[in-house]
């Protein structure tokens, strides 16, 4: 027979509103748009804990994420699991039914391969981008965050005008963060566009010769500062998402040491 140990009573009597896994890489299968799409996401599920426990069952919450996967796997066919917040939902039901809790949350980090097509050669390019999704559950109130990170880049409106049409370009990364509530239906690829279409130009994973040009092309006639790029981020959302938004952008400088930042709420 096992001894309970997080049963006991702490020495210390204090509540805890995260208590949980964190790094929990799995495999998870999405019937999104119609297709079955496999993805590698990292899991961190938390609960709250009362100040006359010691601790939770790990393995109870670990078990709770493989039920809701496996069943996502299983009903497939049934389009169950539609979106990746729909399954942070399944796992925290899950672990209603095991470990008693006022709060949880599940967080899912995963990256997003979207089919894009080139500028000039049309060419099919798969491009890569960085998502999470969380899920707060708060006894009856359910919320979501949504997390976009998309790479584009920047040409510098301020050298082009001081020097003759010339100008140092560099890598930014745009970042967007809605939360909402749960049933607002937000699609991730919507806040990847938002980004995406807000630099000086978008990157591509694949670009023949004919697409560099055009590229570079864009580049310099869209030069944007770091401040212009956040801003459009933001008008952008405003306009086609409800919820609190966060934009967060970073150049990494070209011909700087530093890099510059821009970053705003609504």
């Amino acid at each position: 027979m096992y001894v309970e140990t997080q049963e006991e009573e702490p020495e210390i009597k204090l509540p805890l509103p995260r208590v949980g896994i964190t790094n929990l890489k799995t495999i998870a299968k999405i019937n999104w748009k119609g297709r079955v799409y496999t993805f590698i996401p990292i899991f961190e599920v938390t609960i709250d804990l009362t100040e006359e426990k010691k601790g939770i069952h790990m393995s109870r919450l670990i078990e709770s994420i493989t039920e809701a996967l496996s069943e996502a796997v299983e009903e497939e066919v049934k389009k169950v699991h539609t979106s990746l917040e729909d399954l942070a939902l399944a796992v925290i039901k899950r672990i209603e039914k095991k470990h008693p809790h006022q709060r949880a949350e599940v967080w899912i980090k995963t990256t997003l391969i979207l089919e894009k097509e080139t500028p000039a050669s049309r060419k099919v390019s798969y491009e890569p981008y960085d998502v999470e999704v969380g899920v707060i559950k708060e006894k009856e109130n359910i919320q979501k965050v949504l997390k976009v990170k998309v790479i584009g880049n920047t040409a510098c409106p301020h050298a082009m005008a001081n020097n003759q049409g010339r100008t140092h370009i560099q890598r930014a990364i745009g970042e967007l963060e809605i939360r909402t509530d749960f049933r607002e239906e937000i699609p991730l690829e919507d806040m990847i566009e938002v980004v995406e279409n807000s630099f000086s130009s978008p990157t591509y994973t694949l670009l023949k010769t004919s697409d560099e040009n055009a590229v570079v092309r864009r580049m310099y006639e869209n030069p944007k500062f770091v401040e212009d790029v956040a801003r459009e981020i933001l008008a952008k959302a405003r306009e086609r998402f409800r919820g609190r938004i966060h934009v967060r952008v970073i150049s990494n400088e070209s011909i700087h040491k530093h890099d510059v930042i821009a970053e705003a709420w609504a």
